[in-house]
């Protein structure tokens, strides 16, 4: 720039010196006209290229503001698009974990269970109810309106001295009902004191009332207090009968302790020895809650030639064998 300025100075010099008069003024004026214009020229291009020189400094300050700015926008860009990524990302997984594991867990559980995973049923478990001491008009029959409520049967043992015409309909009742009926003697005495003739004649004088009202004859035989004898053994010849109970011949055993005792020996092949000796409240009372536990058990309740056939046993009244249970290997 400065090299412009003084080539310009040179050339007027040049004029003024080569000049004279007239011209020299026209030339001189001419020459500072161009001077000045060229002056004017040159500053403008100064101002020009100042102008270019700020424009051009303000535009590095600029870019170099701008070269920061990316920066700083590219961070930010940087740091959302994760953000948002990784909220798209959650967002779509539980929903697609959601949606599939119910439906894999759900539709295949019907298909994937043959009828032979299933659990096999479990073995009939069987319990036979027997009565002593009846029969009678009252506590007979409750009892079996209890056994009558629930569908199931029991066995019971007379007494012969019990049995008239009144009583004879209670058994009657109990025979249709699928009942069984069976032998408790006549008088209900220790027949192993007793002579052979009278150990018959206690029996027969029962058998013949039980044939009468049933137009059967009986099978079993309960012995008076569980006494037994090798001659009754010899001389009856009928199936024995013991049995497990919780002394409800006593009055005072509650019917809420005849229940738990009950309970306690529930066992598949027992045979219950309870009574419906007249009067006997809580033993009526006991079954209400007895019989529906057992049943929920899935005990079936059955006559004792049901049990026996249930558990393949066969009797004759030959062997010397008096049951509590079926089968039974001892003779007690």
């Amino acid at each position: 720039m400065k090299k412009k300025i003084l080539a310009l100075t040179l050339a007027v010099s040049m004029l003024m010196s080569g000049c004279s008069g007239d011209n020299a003024n026209s030339s001189l004026a001419s020459s500072q006209q161009e001077t000045s214009s060229a002056t004017s020229s040159v500053v403008s291009e100064d101002n020009d290229e100042s102008k270019q020189e700020s424009t051009q400094s303000k535009t590095e300050d600029v870019t170099s503001e701008d070269s920061s700015a990316p920066e700083t926008t590219t961070e930010a860009t940087t740091t959302s698009a994760p953000e948002t990524t990784t909220e798209t990302t959650t967002s779509k997984a539980p929903e697609t974990t959601t949606t599939k594991e119910p439906e894999t867990q759900a539709t295949p559980a019907p298909e994937t269970t043959p009828d032979a995973e299933k659990p096999a049923p479990t073995e009939a478990k069987y319990i036979a109810l027997t009565f002593d001491d009846g029969p009678n008009t009252t506590t007979t029959n409750q009892i079996l309106d209890i056994l009558e409520e629930y569908n199931v049967k029991a066995t019971f043992f007379l007494i012969g001295a019990n049995i008239n015409d009144e009583s004879a309909k209670s058994v009657k009742r109990a025979f249709d009902m699928g009942c069984e009926i069976g032998n408790h003697s006549k008088t209900h005495s220790y027949m192993d004191k007793m002579t052979e003739d009278e150990m018959k004649e206690e029996i027969q004088y029962v058998s013949d009332k039980i044939f009468e009202i049933t137009g059967q004859r009986e099978k079993y035989f309960r012995p008076p207090y569980i006494a037994v004898s090798d001659p009754m053994f010899n001389n009856i010849d009928l199936t024995f009968i013991n049995g497990t109970g919780c002394n409800d011949w006593d009055a005072k055993v509650t019917a809420e302790k005849r229940f738990l005792v009950m309970k306690m020996r529930a066992k598949d092949g027992a045979i219950f020895l309870l009574h419906d000796a007249e009067g006997n409240d809580n033993t009526v009372e006991m079954l209400k809650n007895l019989i529906p536990y057992l049943l929920d058990e899935g005990y079936q309740l059955v006559t004792l030639s049901e049990l026996f056939e249930a558990k393949g046993v066969t009797t004759d009244g030959t062997d010397k064998k008096i049951y509590s249970k079926v089968p039974q290997d001892s003779q007690w």
